[in-house]
């Protein structure tokens, strides 16, 4: 049987633009280069250029900017051919051409090109005197290899993949033999099963075998859970030898490398370099922040296109309507993803400039004892965002300093009373505890109830527990990691 039944619902519906800027906000400026390229490739409707009638805000306006959501819903509802047209009689796409002239800016990343990991593996193992079934069987072994030159995996598993992959019948005894032809592969390391086997194979290597390495080799082999502990006691004791010798076994130990797969690739990639999103000076006690753009084209709507559906516009034929609503489909497009930056560069900037007032001391000074309790909800409502937006906000993208660049994300602390009932931020009880452990005798490293002790002397009452956390945090390995000789 049918019933009416009446309901009340409450819905919150995103609009295609409102979607697109909240998945351009996460993204950082690196990033964002790349979405542009990519959306200029699927919309020939948005070329680069500057759009005279279309100039950014350099002032924030608070009313202004609540309000643009209910506009640009308005501007999509009324679609008018007017709004597409451009005065401006520069190239159109149909002039452009797709290479790249010789004098011409190019912004893209460069990327470092070379001989793989792998390949050079590969070359080293063409110089063996191997029969095809070894070659590919070794090839296979190369190709287990992880990205520090490990090989981490059973051998057992490697000889079913083999032989359900390529058809060939080989044993774990064989793997072995081949393992160990890899082994003698440079750099030395390569193809270990664990870390042990890796500073063997390179402590055996060495063309030198004096006392220093042959000790070594045994405190490598018969005593790495001390080593790896630092229990340099026990083994002085049972290699019975003084503090100075051990001290140059433990040296010649550390010398090695313990990720042989990457000593090539740490030469090759070029280290990733950070591209700050904000750039904040200080102009005489001033603070002057701006949007990192540099290598963002400036965009603009097809003035081709826009004279192409104003013609299919005139046309009654029913093919022209189709293609009219195509590049009516590509305008709007185009003008909603130009619209979704140009609020993207507003959000970033307004969220930040509020950062920026909140932490001004800091960011002033650069002193890190300066830096005030700040969460999300406090910046939130400073802006009248949601807390996610400014979360995306915060995220990914990095401010550069008179003094450094940093993460957003690092300038967020939650707050702990003093003894004296001050709020502070987590972030300078990290900073304190940070110098207290690079001050330390190394012999004798602090301890997590010393360092407690110390913090509650200063007047910051914390757990024990807290302390630990805030070290692992700082990614700072417990006391008895930390000692030397």
């Amino acid at each position: 049987m049918l019933r009416q039944v009446q309901s009340q619902k409450l819905l919150q519906k995103l609009s295609p633009q409102q979607i697109q800027l909240m998945k351009l906000l996460q993204l950082p400026t690196i990033a964002l280069e790349q979405r542009i390229k990519e959306e200029m490739e699927i919309n020939p409707a948005l070329e680069e250029g500057v759009d005279t009638d279309d100039e950014p805000k350099d002032e924030f306006d608070n009313d202004d900017f609540e309000d643009t959501a209910k506009d640009d819903e308005n501007k999509r509802e009324d679609f008018n051919i007017s709004d597409y047209m451009d005065e401006d009689e520069g190239a159109s796409y149909k002039l452009k051409a797709n290479n790249i002239s010789p004098d011409e800016e190019r912004k893209d990343i460069p990327f470092s090109v070379g001989v793989s990991f792998q390949d050079m593996l590969e070359s080293q193992l063409g110089m063996k005197d191997l029969d095809d079934r070894e070659y590919q069987i070794a090839l296979n072994l190369i190709g287990n290899l992880d990205d520090d030159g490990y090989l981490r995996r059973e051998l057992s598993s490697i000889v079913d993949d083999i032989a359900f992959s390529q058809n060939i019948t080989t044993t774990e005894e064989e793997l072995n033999e081949l393992l160990k032809i890899i082994q003698d592969f440079d750099p030395a390391g390569i193809g270990a099963r664990d870390l042990q086997e890796c500073l063997l194979i390179q402590l055996r290597r060495i063309e030198v075998q004096n006392m220093i390495v042959e000790l070594a080799i045994e405190v490598v082999e018969k005593q790495m859970d001390e080593f790896s502990k630092k229990h340099y006691d026990k083994i002085s004791k049972k290699l019975e030898i003084d503090d100075d010798i051990l001290k140059d076994v433990i040296q010649e130990i550390l010398k090695l490398n313990p990720r042989p797969g990457n000593s090539m690739a740490d030469g090759q990639k070029s280290q990733q370099q950070v591209i700050a999103d904000f750039i904040m000076t200080n102009e005489e006690g001033q603070l002057m922040l701006s949007l990192n753009s540099r290598n963002s084209p400036d965009l603009k709507v097809s003035k081709e296109y826009s004279k192409m559906l104003e013609e299919y516009s005139k046309s009654k034929d029913k093919n022209s309507k189709e293609a009219s609503m195509f590049v009516k489909q590509k305008l709007e497009g185009a003008k909603w993803f130009i619209d979704a930056l140009h609020q993207r560069s507003y959000t970033l900037l307004y969220t930040m400039n509020a950062i920026m007032e909140y932490q001004k001391d800091y960011f002033l000074t650069g002193d890190e004892t300066l830096l005030k309790p700040m969460i999300l909800k406090n910046i939130a409502e400073k802006v009248n965002l949601d807390i996610s937006t400014i979360s995306r906000v915060a995220n990914s993208k990095y401010v550069q300093t008179t003094f450094g660049t940093f993460l957003l994300k690092s300038f967020f602390s939650e707050s702990l009373s003093t003894d004296s009932g001050e709020e502070v931020s987590t972030r300078e009880v990290k900073k304190i505890l940070e110098d207290c452990i690079g001050a330390e005798n190394k012999k004798k490293p602090l301890t997590d109830d010393k360092l407690t002790k110390i913090l509650k002397e200063k007047g910051y009452n914390i757990a024990r527990r807290t302390i630990a956390k805030y070290r692992e945090q700082l990614e700072i390995p417990v006391a008895r990691l930390r000692k030397e000789l």
